[in-house]
C-alpha cells in the first residue's frame, strides 16, 4: 500500500464540475492499492498518515503530525501510484489490486479516517477527479505499507 502526503495549504477534488471534497491547511493523500495489501495494512498507513511529523513546530523543525496541527485530511484513490515503471516507456499496472478489492481498502482508510480524526474529506473511487491544490512548502512524502516487510537488522561494524 502506497501513500502520497503532500502538506497543503489548500486542497479540493471536483468531478463533472462540482467540487465534492475540500480541504484547508493539512494534508493531500493520494493511495494506491496492491495485489496482496491487507486491512492491517491500511490500519497501519493510516496510522502512519495520521501521525507523520511534517508540519513545523516554533522552532520551524518538522515536529509535527497533521493531528497536532489540527488540519485537514483529503484521501484520493490514485492506483497509478502502484505503476511498475522499471523498464521501457509505458508503466506496468500488474501489481495494481484489482478494483474491489482496492476500492475496499480504500473505503477502508477512509472510514478509519473519518473515526480517527476531526477532519476528513475524500475523493471517489474510480471517478474521473480533477485534484487541485496549493502546495506548502512544496513538502511531499511517499509511505510504504508492505506486508511482511520488516526492516533489516543494522549490523555494527
Amino acid at each position: 500500500m502506497i501513500a502520497l502526503l503532500q502538506r497543503v495549504i489548500s486542497a479540493h477534488v471536483v468531478i463533472d464540475g462540482a467540487n465534492i471534497a475540500a480541504i484547508d491547511n493539512g494534508l493531500l493523500v493520494f493511495i494506491a492499492v496492491e495485489g496482496n495489501d491487507t486491512e492491517a495494512q491500511a490500519q497501519r498507513l493510516l496510522e502512519r498518515i495520521l501521525t507523520y511529523r511534517v508540519f513545523s513546530d516554533g522552532d520551524g523543525k518538522m515536529n509535527l503530525s497533521v493531528r497536532d496541527v489540527e488540519g485537514g485530511l483529503l484521501l484520493v484513490p490514485q492506483f497509478t501510484l502502484a505503476a511498475d515503471t522499471g523498464r521501457g516507456t509505458r508503466p506496468s499496472f500488474s501489481a495494481t489490486a484489482l478494483p474491489d478489492q482496492a476500492q475496499r481498502l480504500f473505503d477502508t482508510i477512509e472510514t478509519l479516517a473519518r473515526e480517527m480524526h476531526d477532519e476528513v474529506a475524500a475523493g471517489h473511487f474510480g471517478a474521473d477527479m480533477k485534484v487541485h491544490l496549493i502546495n506548502d512548502g512544496p513538502v511531499t512524502f511517499c509511505l510504504k505499507c508492505n506486508a511482511g516487510r520488516t526492516a533489516a537488522p543494522r549490523q555494527s561494524l
